[in-house]
């Protein structure tokens, strides 16, 4: 697995404390945006956003690369629709090299990463003698969900902060959450006022999840990842 910040929007938590900043003030945001060096944007950026106004934060966005992850996450993660994909075609791209992801769960079992290998192996066998008789977008109706594939993705900050807030929980599944944490540690190098508290919500406060909780907060994890 390969985690990526492609692009970001420049000077991002200089553009959103101006935005925030344009709602409460008679002058523009492009006044505005050339005083921000004075008036220190990451402050402004921690109190919008730490008072629930992410509407601010919409106007930066960020593009990752995300590499050899499974279909069982790309799944997931396209639930997130406020966002754009560009995901590797299983249709022009031709898959005759088997490459898949294992679940840890079963990599440390010895008979059952015996028999999940075996059932990967055969599947790609079978792929590769339909590839050689029909076309290659009907042939790949037998690849598994395990299949590695890469995606480009792109989100604005608002959009990432909910996904963190899903995603980063212990309770997420584990491919997307290791995705997820990979990808708040990337943003948080350029905007770390927009992402200082992203997380899931036992980062912030009390865990929504009730009987549900993991009982294990996340937040000095989180904080480390680097």
């Amino acid at each position: 697995m390969k985690v990526t910040l492609l692009s970001y929007t420049k000077d991002a938590e200089r553009l959103c404390a101006a935005a925030a900043q344009s709602c409460y003030s008679e002058k523009p945001a492009t006044e505005l945006l050339g005083e921000m060096e004075r008036k220190r944007p990451g402050k402004i950026i921690e109190k919008v956003v730490g008072m629930g106004h992410h509407s601010v934060v919409e106007h930066a966005c960020y593009t990752f690369s995300v590499e050899g992850v499974s279909r069982a996450l790309t799944h997931q993660l396209v639930r997130h629709r406020i966002a754009s994909y560009s995901q590797q075609s299983q249709r022009y791209v031709s898959l005759d090299r088997a490459d898949y992801v294992v679940p840890p769960s079963i990599e440390k079992d010895p008979e059952a990463v015996e028999k999940f290998r075996r059932i990967m192996d055969e599947i790609w066998e079978t792929y590769r003698r339909l590839s050689a008789k029909v076309e290659v977008e009907d042939a790949r109706y037998v690849l598994p969900n395990a299949c590695a594939t890469n995606i480009t993705i792109t989100m604005n900050a608002r959009e990432l902060l909910h996904f963190f807030s899903l995603r980063c929980c212990n309770r997420a599944q584990w491919e997307i959450r290791a995705v997820a944490d990979r990808m708040l540690a990337e943003v948080r190098k350029v905007s770390p006022s927009i992402f200082k508290d992203a997380g899931p919500p036992c980062v912030r406060g009390k865990c929504p999840e009730g009987t549900l909780s993991c009982g294990k907060p996340r937040k000095k994890e989180l904080k480390r990842l680097k």
